[in-house]
Parts: structure tokens; C-alpha cells; sequence
């Protein structure tokens, strides 16, 4: 296997695009650009944060405007506070004050929280213009950089505000990874984790097998790691873009209670992808009674997380506030909560499951983390 991988992200419609993996990547953004026929000479908006822009905001922007791009930077404040409608609005203000059009692009160069933001005002300004995901974290890598979810949070939850936009292009320079702090690692494997366990067979016996590569951050193993999240995921994309069959719903696996737990506990107290792993230890432990799962699956699901350093979350939350933080969740209906439940590595089912149930697991759960924090 080359350094340097390209996957094509195909859509229902017979549309679709690229996603380059690899790294130094970075280094021939313009060439890149160009072989998809984003030319030289167009405008292109580069959105980062506070955190990636003075890693990689400087060189990016000088390799672009070398290869004859115009350059326009603009940055958010790191964290998922900046996926707010506020922040959004001050984006499409910069865009509108600067004069930007219809053939610009927008580069979003960062972690998920840039992506979805930066997609999002994207696909709504001048009712969607063109964006490329340049992903710097391994959560946006193996996942959040692929499938055009563009989405920004509520005080109610998260990812309320959206729209489906699939990128023009996805380029993911794996060298970005080395200036990551050890809990977005944690994010990335937690999302990566997910996809293995829905996704099954050789995927979660690779991801069983290499843990301890991917931990330890081996370079060939964080690109094959890349590669077969992208791949799985793009899959799912391509049979049900939209969520119209639902069979894009398996990738909410671990979501439901992750989700109120990131909204209870504050956005930005603990990574999605830690909290994504909660989720998963939660829903495998209601799949038993819930979905007929077998006992096995949890230990064996356990076992996984351990391996890539996500063990349980050390708080808990009220559970009664809780339940109703998932009956937000986006995937409710008529007011109940609809869980998506692993029967078995690679087999899940979306189902409804009953209040009462849940409060019941809820408070087992919370049970189990010993006193409030």
C-alpha cells in the first residue's frame, strides 16, 4: 500500500468526490484544488480555529496563494461553543462584507467543530456555495469530514441546526495528527471504535488486532485506520445520503446518550467521541434486555474500548434529566426515544424503547459511577 490513498465517495445520484489520505498531503494543496476543478485565480475562504490556524493556517494559505489562489482567512474561537447560530451569523456577515460569490470555495481546516460549522454556512450562504473539508483532527478524519452533515448546536442539543452538503473535496494530511493533544486522540478512537463495531467483520477484527498500533499512533496504522473508517462510512453514505432509508442511522450508534450527556454536562466538559463511547457502553448494556443482544457483546465491546484507552466516564447526571436531554435527540419520534442497538458485531437495529426502560438503565447506570461531580 502506497503513502498516499484516494477513495471516491459515491452518491445515490451517481455524484460524488474525492478523499485523499496521507501524509504531506498539505504540501500539493494546490495541485489538489486544481485537479478538481477549482481553479487557480477563484476566491477561496480558509475558516480555522484559534488553536490549528497558527499550526497550520500560515502555510496553508501561503502554498494556496503561491498557486495563484485569493485567500480570505477567517477565525473562530476554538471549541464547541463556536457551532452557534452566533458564530455562524458572523461568518456570513465576513463573507457578505468581503464580497464573496457564488464560484468561491470555503476551506474549512481544522477539527469537527470547524467542519460542521464551516459546512453549514457553506451550504446556506447565498443558498450553498461550494466547501472543502481539510481535516486536522483524527474525529474529522475517520469520520465528521465525510458524508455532508453540516450542522451547528441549540441549548436544547446538539446538531439541531443542519443541512446535508456533501464536500467538494476531502484532503486529510495525517502529519496534522502529530501536534494533537492526547484527548483528541481519545475523540478520533472513539468515533473509529463506532464504525468498526457497526461496520464488523474484517474491520473490527483489524481494529482488535492493531489497538495497540492505532494507540501508540503509528503512522501506517493511523492511515489504515483513516482509510477504513472512510471507507465504511462512505458505504453507508452512498446507499442513504439523506437518512431517507435509515439505514444511515447506524451511524448514530453510541450518539443518543452521548449527546445528553455533552449537553448536560456542559458543550466542550468532554470530547464527542469520549462521550460517544459512554453512549456505546450504555446502549450495549440496554441491548441485552432491549434487543436480545448477547451478554458476550458487551465484554467484548468493553474489551475494544479498554484497548484504545476509552474507559468508562468517571460522572454521571441525573438520570430523569438525561432522558429528556434523548428525547431531543434527533432520531425521536412522537415524543420517544428510538435507540440505535447492536445485536452482534456488525448487526444493529433501530428501535424504540420505552421510558421507563431507559430510566430504568439510566439509573443503573448512573448507579454505577458512585457520587455527583
Amino acid at each position: 500500500m502506497s503513502e498516499m490513498r484516494r477513495l471516491h465517495v459515491g452518491m445515490p445520484d451517481g455524484t460524488g468526490y474525492e478523499v485523499r489520505i496521507g501524509p504531506g498531503a498539505l504540501d500539493r494543496v494546490g495541485d489538489y484544488l486544481d485537479q478538481q476543478g477549482i481553479e487557480a485565480g477563484s476566491q477561496l475562504v480558509l475558516v480555522s480555529d484559534a488553536n490549528v490556524a497558527p499550526l497550520y493556517g500560515v502555510a496553508l494559505r501561503d502554498a494556496l496563494e503561491e498557486a495563484g489562489y485569493a485567500v480570505m482567512d477567517l477565525v473562530v474561537p476554538a471549541g464547541e461553543k463556536s457551532k452557534s447560530l452566533a458564530c455562524a451569523s458572523e461568518l456570513w456577515s465576513a463573507l457578505a462584507e468581503r464580497g464573496i460569490e457564488r464560484d468561491a470555495t470555503v476551506l474549512a481546516l481544522g477539527g469537527g467543530v470547524v467542519g460542521d460549522l464551516s459546512g453549514f454556512v457553506a451550504s446556506t450562504y447565498l443558498r450553498g456555495i461550494r466547501y472543502v473539508q481539510v481535516p486536522t483532527s483524527l474525529l474529522a478524519m475517520v469520520d465528521s469530514s465525510v458524508g455532508g452533515k453540516t450542522a451547528v448546536d441549540l441549548p436544547q442539543g446538539k446538531n439541531l441546526v443542519g443541512t446535508f452538503k456533501q464536500p467538494a473535496y476531502v484532503l486529510a494530511d495525517i502529519d496534522t495528527l502529530q501536534s494533537l493533544p492526547e484527548g483528541e486522540w481519545k475523540n478520533g478512537l472513539g468515533e473509529a471504535a463506532k464504525s468498526a463495531l457497526v461496520g464488523g467483520g474484517d474491520f473490527y477484527r483489524w481494529l482488535t488486532g492493531g489497538a495497540a498500533a492505532v494507540r501508540a499512533h503509528e503512522k501506517s496504522a493511523v492511515r489504515d485506520l483513516v482509510v477504513r473508517c472512510v471507507t465504511f462510512k462512505a458505504g453507508v453514505v452512498a446507499r442513504d445520503e439523506t437518512e431517507v432509508s435509515g439505514e444511515r442511522e447506524c451511524l448514530n450508534y453510541g450518539h443518543t446518550l452521548a449527546h445528553a450527556i455533552e449537553v448536560e454536562a456542559g458543550y466542550g466538559t468532554f470530547g464527542h467521541g469520549v462521550a460517544v463511547a459512554e453512549g456505546m457502553r450504555f446502549a450495549s448494556r440496554l441491548a441485552v434486555e432491549a434487543a436480545g443482544a448477547p451478554k458476550e457483546l458487551v465484554a467484548l465491546q468493553d474489551s475494544l474500548l479498554d484497548s484504545l484507552g476509552l474507559p468508562p466516564l468517571a460522572w454521571r447526571a441525573d438520570p430523569k434529566a438525561l432522558l429528556d436531554r434523548m428525547k431531543h435527540d434527533k432520531k425521536a419520534r412522537a415524543g420517544q426515544v428510538r435507540m440505535v442497538l447492536l445485536t452482534g458485531v456488525g448487526s444493529w437495529r433501530v428501535q424504540a424503547v420505552s421510558d421507563e426502560v431507559l430510566l430504568r438503565h439510566l439509573t443503573a447506570w448512573a448507579r454505577s459511577k458512585g457520587a455527583l461531580r
